[in-house]
């Protein structure tokens, strides 16, 4: 089985969300084996991922940043969303983190890179806007040697 993660910016235009399902779709499209998604389900990108990977007909790992990650989500649109994915997911692990916040964030994008063959980043270019960003995970994914893509179709913009 294939493993397949994301990163990526949670802050996308609505129009920018539905160009980068779209794209996703098209590189899930390529892999001919049964595929694993791993995210952790954020807002914007991850939730844009995980929509994909169902619709490719793939299987969902969650990694969970934090015992109080739902807490962290700033509207109920995407709470439920989360909460809806998570129901769909094949497995999930929780990492040892009391609360969400940046050291939680970068574990948590560094143990979708450890688990993904091939990670698909969301990704503008920018640095990072924080501790654990999209810019981080991108570095630490290509030094442990994962195959990196860039879905950033043209035109796509942050909200």
């Amino acid at each position: 089985m294939k493993r397949i993660g994301c990163t990526g910016h949670q802050t996308l235009s609505v129009a920018t969300r539905r160009h980068v399902v779209e794209a996703m779709l098209a590189e899930l499209s390529d892999m001919n084996e049964e595929i694993l998604g791993v995210t952790c389900l954020a807002e914007g990108a991850d939730q844009a991922f995980a929509l994909a990977m169902l619709a490719r007909g793939g299987q969902l790992h969650v990694v969970i940043p934090s015992r109080d990650y739902e807490n962290s989500f700033q509207s109920n649109e995407a709470r439920s969303a989360y909460n809806s994915l998570l129901q769909l997911a094949t497995s999930r692990s929780e990492l040892d983190f009391s609360t969400s916040g940046e050291d939680a964030y970068l574990a948590a994008g560094q143990e979708v890179a450890d688990q993904s063959d091939i990670l698909l980043a969301v990704w503008d270019g920018r640095p990072a806007g924080g501790k654990g960003g999209t810019a981080d995970i991108v570095a630490y994914a290509r030094q442990r040697g994962v195959d990196v893509r860039i879905v950033w179709p043209p035109g796509s913009t942050r909200q």
